[in-house]
């Protein structure tokens, strides 16, 4: 997937009908589950975290397939109307300092069997849909055991009194935007408590482009402190009674005209006793949009995922998870271009492509110290610089960043050379 840049099981068969079968199949297998292709997701990252301070992203991202009233695909739901397909919560493994993708660390995918007829605060957490924000949490704990302290993230719908009360650890802490204007145990609100507190710092931070939004430098107001969270009287009796976390709100001043101010009330499990602690909450809350550019790579800027044209719900699921794998390794690649960080190449190559990646970078690399891969070898680094190349980037430090796309075309003609590396030593009749 990585290399064709694409799902479709056709295109990943190379134009062989034998190879189109056997996709085919191994989708089809039974004993081919969706649970063991997320557990294989961490192969790699439980090593990559050691010794670090991880960043857990985690999010749920609606895919929509094609369907018609009579055939379904016996796919469920997803959103309101006839929208119908899979949804997909996985967690990433980001480097705290440095930002850096450390990859996939574990998730669920699913698609509705329909509508739920009993009333949301009549089931307990393992009936709801929001269980996966507390057991993907759950299952980090150990994939990550050799990270020096695990911050999970979460947007607004991982705010509820049940992940407060049940993620936090030792070394784990939890940091979520509210969504809920919980109670206190002392009386009030979240948003009454933070109501009463003075601004505490001013900066200036810029905010990166999104969807609906141009990049611009927002003007910020600072307030940060701490509150006791009530347990609500619909939420599990074995819950500790009050949850004691940090707030801190960011507020824009002057935003421009017709442009919605940027408001973030976070919440978090970290203490926050200054205004750089405050700030460094914000920073790593900053770093969530790295999961919303994996989902991008995974469907309208990389590999298509909603183009598939598999028939059955429980194919979908597998190729959608095999499908994430693929796109982690895409944004490594992205970010590795930098060199920020020495990850070892062989998170996402095998051994015999470093050594076809070994024969290339010689080709690639110019007479003059400017044209050399000046990345250590055997790096992820020194890897994404040679596919980067591959893909027609130029490599002088004045030319743009390579992006997706370059790493997609790269990867395709690597792919391509690859292969025939492999018969080098076959003789010939």
């Amino acid at each position: 997937m990585v290399a064709r840049k694409n799902v479709c099981i056709r295109l990943l068969g190379g134009g062989l009908r034998s190879y189109e079968v056997c996709f085919g199949r191994f989708l089809s297998n039974a004993k081919v589950t969706v649970e063991r292709v997320i557990e294989s997701w961490s192969d790699q990252t439980r090593t990559a975290v050691c010794g670090r301070h991880v960043l857990a992203l985690q999010d749920t991202s609606e895919i929509k397939f094609a369907t018609t009233e009579t055939d379904r695909r016996g796919l469920g739901k997803i959103k309101k109307g006839n929208v119908f397909g899979v949804l997909l919560h996985p967690m990433l493994a980001i480097d705290a300092e440095h930002g850096i993708c450390l990859g996939l660390v574990s998730g669920t995918i699913w698609t509705r069997d329909g509508a739920v007829k009993l009333a949301h605060n009549k089931r307990c957490l393992e009936e709801k849909e929001s269980r996966r924000w507390v057991q993907t949490a759950q299952r980090a704990q150990e994939i990550l055991a050799q990270a020096a302290m695990i911050t999970v993230i979460g947007d607004r719908e991982a705010d509820f009194y049940g992940a407060w009360a049940r993620v936090p650890g030792d070394k784990v802490h939890l940091l979520s935007r509210l969504m809920s204007d919980h109670a206190l145990w002392d009386g009030g609100t979240v948003r009454q408590a933070v109501g009463l507190v003075d601004v505490a710092d001013r900066q200036t931070i810029a905010l990166r482009e999104r969807a609906g939004r141009k990049p611009r430098n927002a003007k910020l107001a600072l307030r940060f402190g701490s509150v006791r969270l009530k347990r609500p009287h619909t939420a599990e009796k074995q819950l500790a009674e009050n949850v004691t976390v940090s707030f801190v709100e960011v507020q824009e001043t002057d935003p421009p005209k017709s442009v919605e101010p940027l408001h973030w009330l976070l919440l978090t499990t970290h203490k926050v006793g200054t205004a750089a602690e405050a700030w460094q909450i914000v920073n790593w809350y900053k770093q969530r949009w790295i999961i919303e550019q994996f989902f991008r790579v995974l469907k309208t800027q990389g590999l298509r995922i909603e183009d598939s044209q598999l028939q059955r719900a429980d194919r979908l699921i597998k190729l959608v998870a095999i499908a994430a794998k693929a796109a982690a390794v895409i944004m490594q690649l992205v970010q590795a271009r930098d060199g920020k960080d020495h990850q070892p190449a062989e998170l996402a190559f095998s051994s015999n492509e470093i050594n076809a990646l070994g024969a290339l970078n010689k080709t690639r690399e110019g007479k003059t110290a400017l044209q050399k891969n000046p990345h250590p070898p055997g790096t992820l680094a020194w890897a994404a610089w040679i596919v980067a190349k591959l893909g027609g980037w130029d490599g002088y430090k004045s030319s743009k960043p390579p992006g997706p796309i370059t790493f997609f075309n790269g990867l395709e003609y690597f792919r391509a050379f690859a292969h025939g590396w492999m018969f080098r030593d076959v003789c010939m009749p």
